[in-house]
């Protein structure tokens, strides 16, 4: 059909629409085909429509497009979902016994279940067809179902190998039809396929995490349970708490007495944390905070995408006190500075914010490697003596950080105003002042340490689109297409502080578009704030939706 194709498979919660998922990125990625997966399901147990996108190339593919080569839909809602996205080359695959659809091709999925015992079989059946329609070993199909039932047992093991058989049989009947001869690549058998949620916990790891602290949220918990299935290997406390203040509090518990600490939240959670934050500002206690966002306010659409929670973590806690946002775009960039968070949150001894969104969560890739010789876990506190006083005034406002039981000295904290050795004061004028400058500094000591973005395309440019976090895959893709030699992208992984030449990307322009899943332009409105530079031109989707590359090469060329 073409050297890229993509499959898209609908249904009702409880259909088994993620069981297929999981199955068949497995096993095109370890055929070696390149493998782009992401998804989007409702807030419901049962119902609805929940979907996948399997995108198969023969290049590496990291975005999201919206073209629908060969649909799977499980129910006529799922029709009805997609029915604007379908166009004359699609190809719809039904059961025509449960679904009876006009100009689909009818394939017994279901009949083929009943035989082998259960109609619960046909997911396996799907899987095998689609696996058969692009060539996959088929002892690569054996091998991938054998490994994801093994813990049911021997006999489901066999049943859903006999039926992952019948279906890759099944489907020899159709290969006239579909003429699918997209080329592997055997490389690609040996390489990484990580969704956002693996590549930010991994990070974690290697930057010294030894606990996690999380209330259960969607899109962050995918984050959470990683971190318990890393636990034993890595030596991770993890703690499912009962609510979020719990869970804020017992990180800047764990990093007082010496561990590393990730927290990691959604926006309605995070919203219970803000009193927490302000302790870390003022206890000066550091804490890594990876906020997962999704559409507010409140509840929200709290399984869908955007990017509405900067203002939230730019400005939680009250009074005024040092943070870091980072915000990756891809899967290296999610994995060291994940790990960074936690050296940054020590030597700074502030909070540090991995912003995800559920997009860049759930989105599967394969890759071929992530930055495992940049990222080391360093330490910052110190062995105290008696003389030690915790928040002894220095030139640049960073104190010396004791732990507690280690050196003799006393670690006294407090979220009141405090003197050196950390007792309360209400000296206004005098060191309760210095206090408040000395927290200030650090200001400009994050500020040396801001990691500056990323321009993608022609340095002589005269529009210069701005991206951040999710959109990064995107945006990068969507330039690829359009192919305008005075079009370039500017990259932030690091949303605060802005670094200080963002103000001379920002003057070589003769246009500036941002774009943001927001409704409002939030990055935008930051950098007009930090640097004076009216940004008026913005391109920004807030519907639940992460962008697809189609819409944004329209989009972009319209406004340019």
């Amino acid at each position: 059909m073409q050297n890229k194709l993509s499959i898209v498979l609908a249904g009702e919660a409880g259909q088994g629409i993620q069981s297929v998922e999981n199955l068949l990125v497995l096993i095109f990625k370890k055929d070696g085909y390149n493998i782009f997966a992401t998804k989007e399901y409702m807030s419901r147990i049962r119902g609805g429509v929940n979907s996948t996108t399997i995108i198969i190339s023969d290049k590496p593919i990291i975005a999201w497009h919206e073209d629908i080569d060969l649909f799977l839909p499980f129910s006529y809602e799922a029709i009805n979902r997609f029915k604007d996205k379908i166009n004359y080359s699609t190809r719809i695959i039904v059961d025509k016994k449960y679904i009876n659809y006009e100009n689909s091709i009818d394939i017994p999925f279901n009949k083929t279940a009943e035989e082998i015992g259960s109609t619960i079989f046909s997911n396996t059946i799907i899987a095998g067809f689609l696996a058969s329609l692009f060539n996959v070993n088929i002892e690569i199909l054996k091998k991938t179902i054998f490994d994801v039932f093994a813990k049911k047992g021997k006999e489901i093991v066999d049943k859903n190998i006999i039926a992952a058989v019948r279906g890759y049989d099944l489907a020899k009947n159709y290969f006239e039809i579909f003429k699918i001869n997209i080329q592997k690549d055997k490389k690609v058998a040996e390489q990484f396929l990580l969704n956002g949620a693996d590549a930010i916990s991994l990070g974690a790891v290697a930057g010294g995490c030894n606990a996690c602290f999380a209330y259960p949220m969607t899109p962050s918990t995918s984050v959470f349970t990683n971190m318990a299935l890393y636990s034993k290997k890595y030596d991770i406390a993890i703690e499912q708490v009962e609510d979020e203040i719990g869970v804020i509090n017992m990180a800047l518990g764990c990093w007082y007495a010496g561990g590393r600490a990730l927290v990691t939240t959604s926006g309605g959670g995070f919203a219970l944390m803000t009193e927490g934050l302000s302790l870390s500002g003022m206890t000066e206690t550091p804490v890594v905070i990876h906020l997962a966002q999704r559409p507010g306010p409140a509840t929200g659409l709290p399984t869908r995408t955007e990017q509405g929670d900067l203002n939230l973590a730019l400005y939680a806690g009250h009074g005024v006190f040092p943070r870091i946002i980072y915000a990756p775009g891809n899967l290296q960039q999610a994995f060291y500075l994940s790990a960074l968070a936690f050296n940054m949150a020590d030597k700074y001894q502030i909070p540090v914010f991995i912003m995800s969104d559920q997009y860049f969560i759930d989105t599967y890739y394969n890759t071929e490697e992530l930055p495992l010789n940049s990222v080391k876990s360093e330490n910052y506190f110190v062995k105290t003596d008696i003389n030690y006083k915790r928040y002894k005034i220095t030139e640049d406002g960073i104190s010396l950080r004791g732990i507690p039981g280690y050196g003799d000295g006393l670690i006294a904290v407090d979220s009141d105003e405090h003197d050196e050795d950390g007792r309360i004061t209400e000296d206004l004028n005098g060191i309760s002042l210095q206090m408040k400058n000395k927290r200030l500094k650090k200001f400009i000591k994050i500020k040396e340490a801001t990691l500056e973005p990323v321009l993608y395309g022609q340095r002589e440019y005269k529009i210069l689109l701005i991206g951040w976090g999710s959109t990064h895959n995107i945006i990068l893709s969507a330039l690829e297409n359009i192919k305008n030699n005075d079009l370039a992208f500017l990259f932030f992984s690091q949303v605060y502080p802005l670094h200080e030449k963002t103000k001379d990307y920002l003057r070589n322009a003769v246009k500036v578009i941002v774009i943001e899943n927001n409704a409002t332009g939030q990055f935008a409105d930051l950098i007009t704030k930090e640097t004076g530079f009216e940004t008026k031109y913005r391109i920004l989707k807030y519907n639940g939706l992460q962008f697809t590359v189609e819409e944004l090469v329209k989009k972009i060329t319209e406004m340019i």
